[in-house]
């Protein structure tokens, strides 16, 4: 059932594709044996392609108490899928999408409703990627500025545990950031088949090397959004929170050539540990650099890290630094103290090369917990009382 209900999804994404939503309607009926529609049913609601194209769970909601094979609920999902198509999604994002919508038409299971494209036309939308080391999906948010073609710079988010991407979106505020500035940000989404908590898997052998398991998959990410959108491939980088800035930090040691900068929250330095014990001991007392090959190349880095983090220890962020300063010739470095408006205290260092420019910059808060600094109640793990990590990570990045 699954390959023949496969075979015709594909097919009606094709015909929603051209503008044949009646057609694809038919073709997802014949496969689930469904029997025409008695001429009392509900009239199907008319298609209307949207002008300003959002993701499918932007679709209106289809009603759950209507009949299974109801024209309505299959012509909703194929008006979500058309706008998946025109965002450019590609067959495969596309498939999710109106397997989703097929879904909840048939049983009642609707997709959370997301914010639709304001008036400037910035759109969040759900894409997916798949290659030889397996899929994900993720969302990207485009910019209204998007729409006058030059090259924009990419910023990679990668969440913490148990967060997903409009939690880490919401908190860490990147989306309003995004559109003020022009640029593009990619929230891959861990499974919950590859890890129950929701963790990028940083401390698997596998997920640690260049072309192979999370990482390829990431990068994967990276290179689809630059082959589909208008990308400044010298502006293009990562960053993360907890295992997310672990898998950032792993990502900039496997792909130097790939990301120009990495933005490194309370996590931990590229092979800070092989297995799950020893993730375990390098969160609770540090990592060492004990068995870590230095990286090849020296990726522009900014780590911030709480001083009262009971879940990542602090002294994981001095490894980062350490890390990333070496091989900086002629390091200058420079310390800075000071309170937020908020009253927090801070320490940023910043670790400059021969010419001035800065190579590493290191942010310490010491009442911070396992907190996004200066993110946003609406989103987990946040402090917005501390500096605004956001920000000064698009400084370093982008200025």
């Amino acid at each position: 059932m699954k390959t023949v209900l496969d075979g015709a999804l594909r097919k009606a994404v094709a015909l929603t594709a051209s503008q044949r939503p009646d057609e694809a309607t038919r073709v997802i009926q014949e496969a689930l044996g469904a029997a025409p529609r008695e001429a009392s049913a509900p009239a199907a609601r008319p298609f209307e392609p949207q002008a300003t194209v959002v993701s499918a769970s932007a679709a209106p909601p289809i009603d759950s108490a209507a009949p299974a094979a109801s024209d309505g609920g299959f012509a909703s999902s194929f008006g979500a899928t058309l706008d998946a198509v025109g965002a450019g999604l590609g067959v495969n994002a596309a498939l999710d999408v109106l397997r989703e919508r097929v879904s909840a038409t048939l049983f009642g299971e609707a997709p959370a409703p997301e914010a639709p494209a304001d008036a400037q036309g910035a759109r969040f939308v759900n894409r997916s990627f798949s290659c030889a080391a397996g899929s994900r999906r993720y969302k990207l948010f485009v910019p209204s500025a998007a729409a006058r073609g030059a090259p924009m710079p990419l910023v990679v988010m990668l969440h913490g545990c148990t967060q997903d991407a409009d939690d880490f979106a919401l908190g860490t505020g990147m989306n309003a950031l995004a559109e003020e500035r022009g640029f593009l940000v990619a929230y891959p989404r861990q499974s919950s088949s590859s890890n129950h908590m929701g963790c990028w898997n940083w401390f698997k052998a596998k997920d640690q090397i260049r072309e192979s398991g999370e990482p390829a998959i990431i990068a994967g990410v990276t290179r689809e959004i630059m082959e589909d959108f208008p990308v400044d491939v010298e502006q293009v980088f990562v960053a993360g929170m907890s295992a997310g800035g672990a898998m950032a930090a792993i990502l900039a040691v496997a792909y130097p050539d790939l990301y120009k900068a990495v933005g490194i929250h309370s996590g931990l330095h590229c092979g800070a540990a092989t297995d799950f014990p020893s993730a375990l001991a390098a969160m609770k007392h540090g990592a060492t650099l004990q068995g870590t090959e230095p990286p090849q190349a020296n990726v522009r880095t900014i780590v911030f890290q709480g001083g009262a983090d009971r879940t990542v220890h602090p002294a994981n962020a001095e490894t980062i630094v350490s890390v990333a300063r070496a091989g900086i010739e002629g390091a200058r470095e420079t310390v800075e103290r000071g309170l937020t408006a908020g009253g927090a205290p801070y320490e940023r260092i910043v670790i400059a090369d021969a010419s001035g420019a800065p190579q590493v910059e290191y942010w310490s808060m010491p009442g911070l917990g396992h907190a996004w600094s200066g993110g946003y109640p609406e989103g987990s793990y946040t402090d917005p009382a501390g500096p605004d990590a956001s920000r000064e990570m698009l400084r370093f990045f982008m200025d």
